[in-house]
């Protein structure tokens, strides 16, 4: 495939996003549909040590936060941990990080979309889930400052109704103190086990690193975007955990379908269960347009690097967005919603999630003290506890997450080719 000429000029994006559309962005990303369903099988997975794995979830996390705002500062591109992997690592483990993402995440997209359609329409999910990609997808091609606003407005939603929550397990006399009490009956692996689930629903920082190239003054913004959108959802989901834990306790809340449903009925308010059905179809629609964002991004990375099909590279000259990425991605995802039950990939999107956050640390650890390194345990730390988490979970989200790696490999062979030096 032909290069483009020396020193011609790749088309960049524009600029837009401050500090509060970042943290919105990762708030939108991470507190959605995750806090609505994860509960459920962590609580099977270790009982109400699931508190203990919110907590080592969120530890891991931080590691993972903290290396990517300091990589994000670095190279303020779009990509992420794909650009991270190329420059600090080489093109392998950058193309890596990248495929993880896009595939992961595109499954991501396809099972958040699924949970729109469940509790929009049941009986018609993927009539639903269709029209919510395409909607969103038209939202994202008209320029991200819009899909920012609607950002604000679906985190705005969402925290009213997990605070309807939290308040109605407080006032409720159901709540019982020992429900809290962590057993070891699950051991070691079941408190892994629930940390790698609940992961799933803080790994949307990442969005805000791959918006990089969008963001001002990235070297000030995306360090202090980061942290903060990790700590306000760290807080929103103890809160969130531990009443429901008190109403319901561990088994019950193990059992349910719909916990945080099932938690205000417990508590004598079943007029609130509609409002937090609403709450999740709202919660999982803002997960699907941070993903489709974050996806469509990377996506544009690996194209202007030769890693995917050129024409993918394109910047829509008045809205400023990659327009055929985006309009790729959400043909994919809607292709996915029709045809494929995606009831099993949340925990293959965990598998690549875990796998993309090993390599953005291995990426921070060879960070210099003059390129704004962290702590040397952070990134050390990170990359341990992503690969316990990554190999904690289901055996058959371990096998397909590992086979999907592989064929990521086998495809970079097959597409190599001399590239030009790598660009930030």
């Amino acid at each position: 495939m032909a290069e483009p000429p020396a020193g011609a000029e790749q088309p960049r994006l524009e600029r837009r996003l401050g500090l509060g559309d970042a943290v919105v962005i990762g708030l939108g990303s991470m507190i959605g549909a995750g806090v609505f369903a994860a509960l459920a099988p962590a609580a099977a997975a270790a009982g109400s040590g699931l508190l203990l794995g919110l907590g080592l979830a969120a530890a891991v996390a931080y590691c993972n936060a903290t290396s990517s705002a300091r990589l994000a500062a670095l190279y303020p591109a779009s990509g992420g941990t794909y650009l991270y992997g190329r420059m600090r690592l080489g093109p392998l483990w950058g193309y890596l990080a990248g495929w993880s993402f896009v595939v992961g995440k595109i499954a991501s997209c396809a099972a958040m979309a699924l949970t729109v359609g469940a509790y929009v329409w049941p009986g018609h999910e993927r009539e639903v889930a269709v029209a919510a990609v395409v909607a969103l997808t038209a939202l994202n091609y008209t320029g991200v400052q819009k899909a920012a606003w609607l950002t604000r407005t679906i985190v705005a939603t969402v925290l009213l109704v997990l605070a309807a929550v939290v308040v109605a397990s407080l006032i409720s006399g159901q709540a019982q103190a020992d429900r809290l009490a962590i057993t070891t009956d699950a051991g070691v692996r079941g408190v892994l086990q629930a940390a790698g689930l609940l992961f799933f629903a803080f790994a949307g920082y990442a969005r805000i690193a791959t918006l990089g190239e969008e963001v001002r003054d990235p070297a000030r913004t995306i360090p202090r975007a980061i942290p903060l959108a990790l700590g306000i959802t760290l807080v929103v989901y103890t809160a969130v955990a531990v009443t429901t834990l008190a109403v319901l306790g561990p088994r019950r809340l193990a059992e349910t379908a719909a916990p945080l449903a099932e938690a205000v009925r417990a508590a004598g308010m079943p007029a609130l269960g509609p409002v937090v059905g609403a709450g999740a179809a709202i919660a999982a629609l803002g997960s699907l347009l941070a993903l489709i964002l974050g996806v469509s991004r990377t996506t544009l990375a690996m194209a202007r690097d030769r890693r995917l099909p050129s024409f993918l590279a394109a910047v829509h000259p008045r809205f400023k967005v990659p327009h055929r990425a985006e309009l790729t991605v959400g043909a994919v995802i809607a292709v996915l919603v029709l045809t494929t039950d995606l009831r099993g990939a949340i925990g293959f999107s965990s598998f690549g999630v875990l796998a993309y956050y090993a390599i953005a640390n291995a990426a921070a650890w060879t960070l210099a003290p003059g390129e704004g390194r962290p702590l040397r345990a952070v990134p050390i730390l990170g990359m341990v506890g992503c690969v316990a988490l990554a190999f904690s979970l289901p055996v058959i989200s371990v096998l397909s997450g590992s086979a999907v790696l592989a064929v990521g490999a086998i495809l970079y062979a097959a597409r190599q080719t001399p590239s030009r030096p790598p660009t930030a």
